[in-house]
């Protein structure tokens, strides 16, 4: 059985341990284990109701009536918000059977035919958009493994790559240069493929460095390729000022960029940003951004 710490589940979960040791104090939501030397373990069990709870709470439900619900409750709740309403049910209900059963050929099959039928950046924004959200559900409730996730996260990532390296390089005048990159500990790299996409469709040039970089890894790229903007997300929390740490050393290394960033973290904190730093709040947000350049 995997053991957590609780700043391993403050990473994972996107809360702050500090919320989660009065959570567990005042509601008895989770009762760690605890080691010889007294620090808290905690289980898979535990970072699923941690999760549940959470987007419950971000969804209007107060933690009080939370931790009141049955487990069969929260999940039922969960997948009422996961639905909504859609028009896209059909779609992303036989992209969910494709994972379950590992079916390759039926999720190629209705990802194509979505492609044909509402085009390529509709499929993305409308269709695998839900589908990712309706995968952390099915995760949170137990429904799905990692390796489901793991195996269908790589078929997306393939169309992603295929549609990126189908749009030629520019040679439009006064094109953008950008350098795309998640911050060390972010693996989640879907969003920023689409935005690579995007920006190459526009016209534009991408440095594409991908998930898990260091910002030390940073430091020489305006030395060796030269670019106008920084495009990137923090999800996973980061520990005590960590993300006004990150924010600062990133402006400090790209001082005559503008810096657009975005993630989970921002819709927790209201770090201090500095002039030259931009927070997107959506993927709308972002493409809007490309397009008017």
């Amino acid at each position: 059985m995997i053991r957590y710490s609780i700043k391993d589940l403050e990473k994972l979960s996107g809360i702050k341990a500090h919320t989660i040791r009065i959570w567990e104090k005042r509601y008895q939501l989770i009762q760690p284990s605890r080691t010889l030397t007294n620090i808290r373990t905690y289980t898979d069990e535990d970072l699923k109701r941690i999760l549940n709870v959470s987007l419950l709470n971000r969804y209007g439900f107060k933690i009080s009536n939370i931790v009141a619900m049955t487990s069969d409750e929260v999940n039922q709740k969960l997948v009422e918000i996961s639905v909504k309403d859609s028009s896209f049910n059909h779609e992303v209900e036989s992209l969910v059977m494709a994972m379950i059963e590992m079916n390759e050929a039926l999720f190629e099959r209705v990802l194509s035919s979505s492609i044909v039928k509402y085009g390529f950046e509709s499929t993305i924004k409308d269709i695998l958009n839900q589908f990712l959200e309706k995968i952390g559900v099915l995760w949170q409730t137990g429904t799905i493994t990692p390796a489901q996730e793991h195996f269908v996260s790589n078929l997306i990532r393939q169309k992603l790559i295929l549609a990126i390296d189908s749009q030629h390089i520019s040679n439009k005048e006064n094109a953008k240069s950008f350098l795309l990159f998640l911050p060390q500990g972010e693996y989640h790299e879907i969003g920023l493929l689409y935005f690579h996409y995007l920006i190459k469709k526009s016209g534009h040039h991408v440095v594409y460095l991908g998930q898990n970089v260091p910002i030390t890894d940073l430091t020489e790229i305006t030395s060796i390729k030269p670019v106008d903007y920084l495009l990137t997300s923090v999800t996973c929390a980061l520990p005590g000022n960590g993300l006004q740490e990150m924010i600062n050393r990133l402006a400090g290394i790209f001082p005559n960029q503008t810096i657009l960033i975005g993630g989970y973290q921002f819709h927790e904190h209201s770090p201090k940003l500095p002039s030259n730093m931009i927070v997107m709040d959506s993927m709308e947000e972002v493409e809007g951004f490309i397009h008017n350049l």
